[in-house]
């Protein structure tokens, strides 16, 4: 079940493969995404060091968080895949320039888990070409549900 989806990275990548990866939250933060106050759109993903981080995203902590802690909402928050699965996607984005793209957070078995994909980025004729098909596509719709 998804909570939140990152639209604007299928806009700007195309998306070549998909990894769903936990990610190490404190407490309030689950109670925050749980209440939809999380936000993707801006995040991106960095390789430091051999270890994934998810960077920019932003949780809105809820009004009744603990007192004595002090909530950062754009905090750094590493990413838990298998070493195998994380030396690969080292390997392509270090050397076939691709990037890392957060494109989703949903819940897998009662945890949130964040959906990154490897992508490569689009050119702007790309980007036009994707918003003519998607036009179209609303324009086929309309045409099929109109009675003539």
């Amino acid at each position: 079940m998804s909570i939140i989806d990152n639209k604007k990275a299928f806009f700007d990548y195309f998306i070549e493969e998909r990894y769903e990866a936990g990610i190490a939250l404190e407490g309030w933060e689950v109670k925050a995404i749980r209440a939809g106050r999380a936000q993707i759109k801006e995040g991106y993903v960095v390789i430091k060091e051999g270890e994934i981080f998810l960077i920019g995203t932003h949780i809105s902590p809820l009004p009744t968080a603990s007192t004595h802690i002090k909530p950062d909402p754009v905090r750094t928050r590493k990413l838990l895949l298998k070493a195998d699965e994380i030396k690969k996607l080292i390997g392509k984005v270090e050397q076939r320039g691709y990037t890392l793209v957060p494109l989703n957070l949903h819940y897998s078995k009662g945890l949130v888990k964040a959906e990154i994909g490897l992508a490569k980025g689009k050119k702007l004729h790309d980007k036009r070409e994707t918003e003519k098909k998607r036009d179209w596509e609303r324009e086929k719709a309309r045409l099929m549900r109109t009675p003539t």
